[in-house]
């Protein structure tokens, strides 16, 4: 997959369905947009509302989010993103389609 389909493909509204690192589980939405500077804006509301830039490297989206660790996803091949936060203790998958 070429570098510019996966910055197409990753734009967009998504489920968000995470676990936090006590394993108390969450969902929401998660919003994101493509910077013109080709980074990657993204919102989440997930009862509290967050905000983080993020960057593409391959199938690996990194997010920086103003906490001490990034949120890690990994663009699967159906589309959802799958993901890490809170040094690896925090899960969540991005989804188009709810689950």
């Amino acid at each position: 997959m070429s570098t510019l389909a996966s910055l197409a493909d990753i734009t967009g509204a998504y489920y968000a369905y995470g676990r936090n690192a006590d394993g108390s589980a969450y969902d929401g939405m998660v919003v994101i947009g493509q910077n013109a500077d080709g980074s990657f804006a993204v919102n989440w509301t997930v009862g509290t509302t967050y905000s983080g830039t993020g960057v593409l490297a391959g199938q690996v989206l990194t997010v920086e989010w103003g906490a001490p660790d990034p949120a890690v996803y990994v663009v699967m091949p159906d589309g959802d993103l799958h993901g890490t936060w809170a040094d690896g203790t925090g899960l969540e998958l991005l989804s188009r389609t709810p689950r």
